[in-house]
């Protein structure tokens, strides 16, 4: 069975769906990543299937009973959802202390999991003056203080240096090496890729993907960019084809499902001009805007066409 099952999971507020008929599992021994544009419906997700809100419709599960069922969960689900919460007039120690008592846990693990995030060294310190990503390592090790076999994190990395996002990498990595079920909602997509076994994309609520990440790229296979004065005809014409084909700039298109001999040879036929074209291997960020039907703000012929 998996650890985190959602079953047609809809909510509504008044006239709008923040999530449609959502379906998806989690299963042990991975980390999951659960991506999607700003305003898709990740954190309203997360939410339902922490309890935090009631859906409309369907169900989410965490080892088969809504999380408000649970026994005994903060031994069983460990989740950082949006900016944790911190006294500032309390030491790390005591914030974690506190959380120990709620968990049921001895008082010695919250050292233990401070040494854990790599904050051994300012367990005496008031959470007033820490940083933003020691404040992050903090909300981790309120997570960890059960030692929960699930872990639902939602952007985890903020605040973090590139030294502490290889450190997360590194722990969530090995978090699931022990068994454990690890879900991640991120907007690091490249550090993504390095992190996780399996990603849930959604867009307006919808799922749009769910597969082993290789599977997902793999996939896709090559991106053919080409320059072109004339996009749509060119566009019209590889789609007819059965090519798939995105214009992302004045004069410039994607294509997948077909070569750069192809499209010359389409192009050619129609006496539609090609200034440039080469060949780019799909990774994720591209399979993501292709996905959800963004472009890429970091593209350069995005970023011609910012005024």
């Amino acid at each position: 069975m998996a650890a985190i099952e959602v079953r047609h999971l809809t909510k509504m507020f008044g006239q709008v769906t923040a999530v449609s008929d959502l379906s998806f599992d989690v299963q042990p021994g991975g980390v999951t990543g659960f991506l999607g544009p700003n305003g898709a419906g990740k954190t309203t997700t997360l939410r339902l299937l922490l309890g935090l809100m009631t859906p409309t419709s369907g169900a989410a599960t965490i080892n088969g009973r809504a999380y408000a069922q649970l026994a005994d969960p903060l031994r069983e689900v460990g989740a950082i959802l949006e900016s944790a919460s911190f006294h500032p007039g309390r030491t790390a120690r005591a914030h974690l202390r506190l959380q120990a008592l709620a968990a049921g846990a001895a008082l010695e693990r919250a050292d233990a999991v401070l040494d854990l995030v790599g904050l051994g060294d300012s367990a005496g310190r008031r959470v007033g003056g820490f940083s933003l990503g020691m404040r992050q390592r903090l909300g981790l090790a309120m997570a960890l203080i059960g030692d929960p076999g699930v872990l639902i994190l939602d952007e985890p990395a903020n605040g973090l240096d590139p030294e502490g996002v290889r450190w997360l990498r590194d722990l969530l990595r090995d978090m699931a090496g022990e068994g454990r079920t690890v879900l991640v909602s991120s907007h690091l997509l490249a550090e993504v890729a390095q992190s996780v076994d399996r990603v849930v994309i959604i867009d307006r609520g919808s799922l749009v993907a769910d597969a082993p990440i290789e599977e997902l790229v793999s996939g896709r296979g090559e991106i053919v960019r080409v320059r072109t004065p004339q996009p749509d005809e060119l566009r019209s014409a590889l789609a007819a084809d059965g090519a798939e084909v995105r214009v992302v700039g004045a004069e410039t298109v994607e294509v997948t499902g077909s070569t750069p001999e192809q499209v010359g040879v389409t192009a050619a036929k129609l006496a539609i001009p090609i200034f440039e074209s080469h060949v780019e291997t799909a990774n994720l960020e591209e399979v993501f805007f292709r996905l959800t039907g963004r472009a890429d703000p970091s593209h350069p012929a995005e970023q011609s066409r910012t005024p």
